[in-house]
């Protein structure tokens, strides 16, 4: 069976064009015919995707702005909404089944980027509150310009890490506690890895025209938010090590992982940091595969514990 969205995925079935296109007149201009004859935009096309996750968001999330400077990762929405969904789930699995709503829910999105995307969609399904996080003072300037233009300053705070080297370590205020911490590392180890990879999809879509010139990278992206030494198993290490020294105040570290290969190093390496739980959530999107990995140094109970009673 091929992988589908996840059933509270708001971005079910195909995309109603008219109705996108009357909120975001400019989408106009990218909508084409795709080899089946159906209504799409050209993926391959930076502009294109971010004025189409534009309308998608106001269309569906009700967010009257939303932009990214130039060159910035630009998301694909509904895996990044899947990934949500399967958080909220895995907080269910503590709290009886039952889905933790509202703001008593402290989700912490480390490297949150220009795009402010989990923050976004975390609080407008579940009503969490978020904190984002990042080394780059022009993303945070741009998530913050979404943020202050959409009123979310009372649920989304955004905090830059002063000390590039480190992810968690001096980012956490003294005392401060959350249920969960999301992440999309930088997957590639290099930037010619990042190319390779961009001109893969680009021929799984059909769109490897040698007469055209396509960008280099899809959806953008910035060296930190695309690539780093060693990749995304450095990355998620570093993550994991320093999960441990909060362990205690936070209730669960997720974080996507790109290639199942690595997915083997990186739960022996959580085992040996000494976590109570492990688990690996599968999504999926067409033809594309993915996942995230979790990990708890608390107990069920500590975990009930650490999202206090509350409205939604």
């Amino acid at each position: 069976m091929k992988p589908t969205l996840h059933p509270r995925n708001r971005h079910q079935g195909r995309y109603d064009f008219p109705r996108l296109i009357q909120g975001t007149p400019e989408l106009s201009q990218y909508v084409i015919l795709n080899p089946y004859g159906k209504e799409s935009i050209d993926f391959a096309d930076p502009a294109a995707v971010r004025v189409f996750n534009r309308a998608l968001l106001k269309s569906l999330y009700g967010i009257a702005f939303w932009d990214i400077p130039e060159g910035y990762l630009c998301p694909p929405v509904p895996g990044r909404a899947d990934y949500v969904h399967g958080v909220a789930d895995l907080l269910a699995q503590d709290q009886g089944g039952a889905l933790p709503t509202g703001a008593q829910v402290r989700a912490l999105d480390i490297g949150t980027g220009a795009n402010c995307i989990y923050p976004l969609l975390g609080h407008l399904d579940y009503r969490w509150r978020f904190v984002g996080s990042d080394i780059d003072p022009v993303a945070l300037g741009s998530a913050q310009a979404i943020v202050q233009a959409n009123k979310l300053s009372k649920a989304v705070e955004l905090r830059r890490q002063a000390q590039p080297a480190h992810i968690l370590e001096g980012l956490l205020l003294p005392d401060e506690r959350f249920a969960v911490t999301l992440c999309n590392p930088p997957f590639h180890a290099s930037p010619q890895e990042a190319i390779a990879g961009s001109q893969r999809k680009w021929r799984a879509l059909g769109k490897a025209d040698p007469s055209r010139k396509l960008p280099v990278l899809n959806f953008g992206g910035q060296q930190n938010e695309l690539w780093c030494e060693g990749g995304e198993i450095r990355f998620v290490s570093q993550l994991i090590d320093e999960s441990v020294a909060c362990g205690q105040r936070i209730g669960w570290f997720t974080c996507l992982v790109s290639k199942a290969g690595n997915l083997p190093p990186l739960q022996a390496r959580i085992a040996r940091a000494g976590a109570l739980d492990t688990r690996v959530v599968a999504m999926g999107q067409g033809q594309k595969q993915s996942r995230f990995l979790a990990w708890t140094f608390q107990t069920p109970a500590q975990r009930r514990h650490g999202i206090a009673p509350g409205k939604a």
